[in-house]
């Protein structure tokens, strides 16, 4: 009975020892698995930035050039002399974007005192963004940017080809007086508003 005990044990060190254990080797080791590379034009699901990193405070804000949801053009060049607010969101009628939006429109008049200018800019096109904002009323120009270039531009993150929620607050010199680059849509009407009255002319 001791014989067949002591055989029981010895069979199961073994056989755990050869779960763990690697395989043993022809002597010669096998080089690691290079990383996979991704074909050409793929994506990842992964947030990606640009080189940089976001554009920086006291930086001078990137350039924008573009037409916005209502065709009025808009060049942030012309706009010097007043603060910029650009924000950039994932996408159209979505609920935490509805409520970043509504609580910039409902501060209006605020904003508006303020001098201020909103740009709302997400990688939707000017028909989802002319249904969005007329569904909300929204009273601020908001930009499309099918192929990213304006949040590259910014270095914003994207994840899916969606903007990640990032605000930056551009001075009447045109530099960047303010980013935020983790932005809780409840509230964040009253932090832009605060900078704002930090910021003259």
């Amino acid at each position: 009975m001791k014989l067949w005990s002591s055989f029981a044990i010895a069979s199961t060190v073994f056989a755990l020892g050869a779960c763990t254990k690697s395989e043993p080797s022809s002597g010669t080791a096998t080089p690691a698995a290079a990383p996979a590379t991704p074909a050409a034009g793929a994506t990842t699901a992964a947030a990606t930035t640009a080189p940089s990193g976001l554009a920086a405070e006291g930086s001078t804000a990137p350039p924008i050039d573009v037409t916005a949801h209502n065709g009025e053009h808009v060049s942030l060049a012309a706009l010097r002399g007043k603060p910029v607010v650009v924000y950039f969101y994932p996408k159209d009628d979505t609920p935490g974007c509805t409520k970043e939006a509504c609580e910039f429109r409902d501060a209006w008049d605020k904003i508006k005192a303020s001098g201020a200018v909103i740009l709302g800019v997400s990688t939707q096109d000017a028909t989802s963004h002319v249904a969005f904002a007329d569904k909300y009323k929204l009273p601020f120009l908001l930009l499309p940017d099918p192929d990213a270039t304006i949040t590259k531009a910014y270095g914003v993150p994207l994840r899916n080809g969606l903007a990640k929620r990032v605000t930056f607050v551009i001075d009447p010199q045109g530099k960047i007086a303010k980013v935020f680059p983790d932005v809780n849509p409840s509230g964040h009407a009253a932090e832009i508003l605060a900078v704002l009255s930090t910021i003259h002319s």
